[in-house]
C-alpha cells in the first residue's frame, strides 16, 4: 500500500513539474513566436471561412430551392397564446377539448413532413381535458379561484424527449433507450401538470442533447416549418419546429449550451433559459455529472408568444420563485441597455450574416429612439474564446465522459470501433454522438493548467459581467451568428453554439426572442437578452418589449 502511494505522489509530482516547465514555456515565449502563433491561428480561421463557403454553394446547388411549405392554418383557434386559452377555458367561451383536439390535428396535419413529434398521448389528454371542462362546468370554483389554483387549466402541453413525462418515452435520442419510458413526471412537468396543462406530445431531440440539429438513430431528422431543407437547432428542436408550426401552445426545453434558445430562434418563438439552480432539473436524461454542470443546466419555458414565459417560468420555477420576483413590476424607463453586435472573431466561429446583421442594427436604432437609457456598445473580448470557456468548464472529475453516457451510463462505448461501424452504416449512434466522445477524451484535464487558467478567465467575465449590469442592466447579444443552415452544415459550423453556451457556464438568465423574418433568406431572426443573477423578470419585460415593437412570431400561412 505504501509503494503504491508513494509511486502515486510520485507521479502527482512529475506532473506537476511538466505542467510549471509548460507554463514557464508560454511566459519565456519570444515576441517572433506570439507573432507567429497569431498568424497560424489567422490562417486556420481563413482557410476555414473558405471551406465554409465552399460548403454553403455545395448545399445551395444540392437543395435547389426552397423545401416543402407548411400547410396553412385553419383552425383560428390555434393562434392564441396558451394564457388566453387557458382564459377561455375557464370562463366558458371554449373548452380543453375543443382546444386539445385542435392542436391534435395540427399536429396530424404537420408531422408528416416536419418530424417532430416522437410520441403522443392523445387519448388520455382527451380524457383529462374532459375532466377539465367538468371541473369548470361544476361551478365550485369561481373563475378566479380557477385561476389562482390551476392557471393554465385544461391547456395541452409538448415537451422534449429527455424530460420525463409519465408512461411517455424518454429515449434522448439514444438507440440503447428507444423502449425506455417513463415512470414519473420530472419536477417541472410535475409542476405544470397541478397548475392544469395537460401533456399530449413528446419532440425530437439530437442524440443525447448534445448537438445543435435535432436528429438521431431512434426517430430521424425534424425539418425547419421555414424551409424543410433547414435545421431546427438542438436539442430542444422538435420542441421548437412544433411550436414555430403552430401544432402546441407552449412547452418545455432544456438547455446547457444554447439547447432551449437555437431552437427557439432558429424557429422563430420565445425561449428562456433561467437563472441557474433556480429550475430542478430532476426527471432529465442525460444527467449532469456533477454540481456545477448541474448549474448550467437549466429547464425553462418555450412558447409563441412572450405573455406565456413569465407564468410559465413562475410554475416550473417552484419554491424558487420567490427568489425572482417575478410579480414585481418593471419599468422599462429604468432599464439600461448594453449591446455586442458579435463575438468579435473567435477562432472557427461564422461572422454575422447579413439577415442576423440587420436585425441587431433595428433592435439598436428602435432602443435609440424609445429607450430613456440609450444603449451602450460593449466589446467584450472574452466572448472570442466562449467555446474554450464552455468546453473547459464542462470538464468534471466524475473520471466519467460522454462516452459513459452514450453507453447510457453503463460503462463506455467503444468510440474507434463505433465511428468505423458508422462508416459502413452499422453503428447505432450518429457520427456526431461518436466524434463529441472522442474530442472529450482527448481534451483538456480537470485540474490541468489550461483548465484552471480557463476557469478563472470564466470567473473573471462573469464578475465583469455582474458588475456591469447590475440590477437594472441587459445585455442584447446575438442568438447566433447566422439563420438556419441547412440541414449537416453544422458539422462545418460547430463552435457557432458558442454564442449561447457562454451563457450557460456564466450562470446568467437569457431569453431568446424572434424579430422576424430576414429579407435575404425569408428565415426567423433574433436576439438574447441577458440579464444579472435571478433578474430574469427583466429578459421577459425585454422579450414583450421588443415583441410589440417587431412582431414576434411570424405565423405560416393560414386559410381561414
Amino acid at each position: 500500500m505504501n509503494i503504491k502511494f508513494k509511486a502515486k505522489q510520485t507521479l502527482k509530482t512529475f506532473q506537476r513539474k511538466i505542467e510549471r516547465v509548460k507554463s514557464k514555456r508560454k511566459m519565456d515565449r519570444s515576441p517572433a513566436v506570439v507573432t507567429l502563433h497569431i498568424v497560424l491561428k489567422k490562417i486556420i480561421h481563413y482557410v476555414w471561412l473558405a471551406f465554409s463557403l465552399c460548403v454553403r454553394r455545395i448545399m445551395v446547388w444540392s437543395y435547389g430551392e426552397k423545401g416543402e411549405s407548411m400547410p396553412p392554418i385553419t383552425d383560428l383557434l390555434i393562434l392564441d397564446s396558451a394564457s388566453s386559452l387557458a382564459t377561455k377555458i375557464r370562463t366558458g367561451k371554449i373548452t380543453s377539448v375543443e382546444v386539445t383536439k385542435s392542436f391534435i390535428s395540427r399536429i396530424k396535419q404537420v408531422n408528416d413532413l416536419l418530424n417532430c413529434m416522437v410520441d403522443e398521448r392523445f387519448s388520455d389528454a382527451l380524457k383529462e381535458a374532459a375532466e377539465a371542462d367538468a371541473l369548470v362546468a361544476s361551478g365550485k370554483h369561481t373563475v378566479e379561484e380557477l385561476e389562482e389554483k390551476w392557471p393554465f387549466l385544461g391547456v395541452p402541453i409538448s415537451t422534449k424527449d429527455c424530460i420525463a413525462v409519465k408512461d411517455m418515452k424518454q429515449t434522448s435520442g439514444l438507440y440503447s433507450r428507444r423502449d425506455i419510458r417513463s415512470k414519473v413526471d420530472s419536477d417541472a412537468m410535475a409542476l405544470m401538470r397541478a397548475a392544469g396543462a395537460i401533456p399530449f406530445a413528446l419532440t425530437n431531440v439530437s442524440e443525447l442533447c448534445m448537438w445543435w440539429e435535432s436528429s438521431n438513430t431512434v426517430h430521424g431528422r425534424t425539418r425547419n416549418p421555414y424551409d424543410t431543407n433547414r435545421i431546427v437547432g438542438g436539442s430542444s428542436g422538435g420542441e421548437g419546429t412544433i411550436q414555430g408550426a403552430c401544432a402546441s401552445p407552449f412547452g418545455l426545453g432544456s438547455d446547457i449550451g444554447g439547447s432551449i434558445r437555437m431552437p427557439a430562434f432558429f424557429n422563430g418563438i420565445f425561449g428562456h433559459k433561467p437563472s441557474m439552480n433556480i429550475v430542478s432539473n430532476k426527471g432529465q436524461f442525460p444527467i449532469p455529472l456533477c454540481e456545477e454542470q448541474n448549474s448550467f443546466l437549466g429547464i425553462g419555458p418555450m412558447c409563441r408568444f412572450a405573455v406565456d414565459l413569465k407564468p410559465m417560468l413562475k410554475i416550473i420555477a417552484g419554491d424558487k420563485a420567490k427568489l425572482l420576483r417575478l410579480d414585481e413590476p418593471v419599468d422599462l424607463d429604468n432599464i439600461r441597455y448594453y449591446y455586442q453586435m458579435g463575438d468579435g472573431g473567435g477562432l472557427l466561429v461564422s461572422p454575422m450574416d447579413a439577415d442576423q446583421t440587420e436585425a441587431m442594427n433595428k433592435v439598436v436604432k428602435h432602443l435609440e429612439n424609445t429607450a430613456v437609457h440609450k444603449p451602450k456598445k460593449l466589446n467584450i473580448e472574452e466572448f472570442k474564446q466562449s467555446s474554450a470557456i464552455w468546453f473547459a468548464n464542462m470538464k468534471d472529475n466524475s473520471g466519467k465522459g460522454f462516452a459513459h453516457q452514450m453507453a447510457n451510463m453503463n460503462g463506455e462505448i467503444d468510440c474507434w470501433t463505433e465511428l468505423f461501424k458508422c462508416f459502413i452504416g452499422t453503428s447505432k449512434h450518429t457520427l456526431v454522438g461518436i466524434v463529441t466522445s472522442i474530442v472529450d477524451s482527448k481534451s483538456i484535464e480537470y485540474g490541468g493548467s489550461k483548465h484552471r487558467y480557463l476557469v478563472e478567465k470564466r470567473n473573471k467575465l462573469r464578475a465583469h459581467i455582474e458588475k456591469l449590469l447590475g440590477d437594472d442592466g441587459v445585455l442584447l447579444y446575438p442568438t447566433h451568428p447566422t439563420v438556419a443552415p441547412y440541414h449537416n452544415e453544422p458539422l462545418t459550423r460547430s463552435i457557432n453554439f458558442s454564442y449561447t453556451g457562454i451563457f450557460n457556464c456564466l450562470g446568467f438568465p437569457t431569453t431568446a426572442v424572434p424579430l422576424g423574418l430576414g429579407a435575404k433568406e425569408g428565415l426567423p431572426t433574433g436576439v438574447q437578452v441577458v440579464a444579472n443573477f435571478n433578474q430574469d423578470r427583466l429578459c421577459l419585460a425585454v422579450a414583450a418589449k421588443l415583441e410589440r415593437a417587431f412582431g414576434g412570431w411570424v405565423p405560416p400561412k393560414i386559410n381561414a
